[in-house]
């Protein structure tokens, strides 16, 4: 089983839904927007991931902070934010098995989650 997390109402999460429902592939959903964010869980995304590649710098969230919060970014205050504005985490991320996916990419997901 493998765990997706993000927000619902997100279009790349919509097409990682489809995705996943497509290929009967089992999930459990962990929306963030409503159930938040662990600060273990997010420490270890960032620790595994960089938090340059968690944190969606596209995204309205990100765009909406203050240009000395953009800057002085980096990995602590990475999850302080994580944790304040799960919004800004990038979607989707899949966990599965101790293995992390960040984004959508069929591709990806074919090779690792069939």
């Amino acid at each position: 089983m493998l765990t997706i997390y993000g927000i619902k109402n997100c279009d790349t999460m919509k097409k990682a839904f489809r995705w996943l429902d497509e290929h009967q592939v089992e999930y459990q959903f962990h929306d963030y927007k409503k159930e938040g964010v662990n600060a273990e869980l997010a420490a270890t995304w960032v620790a595994r991931l960089g938090w340059e590649a968690v944190i969606n710098k596209r995204g309205t969230t990100w765009r909406k902070l203050t240009d000395d919060v953009k800057e002085n970014m980096n990995e602590s205050n990475a999850v302080a934010l994580m944790l304040e504005q799960p919004s800004v985490i990038k979607r989707p991320l899949i966990i599965k098995n101790n293995d992390v996916y960040l984004g959508f990419n069929a591709e990806q997901y074919t090779q690792a989650l069939l």
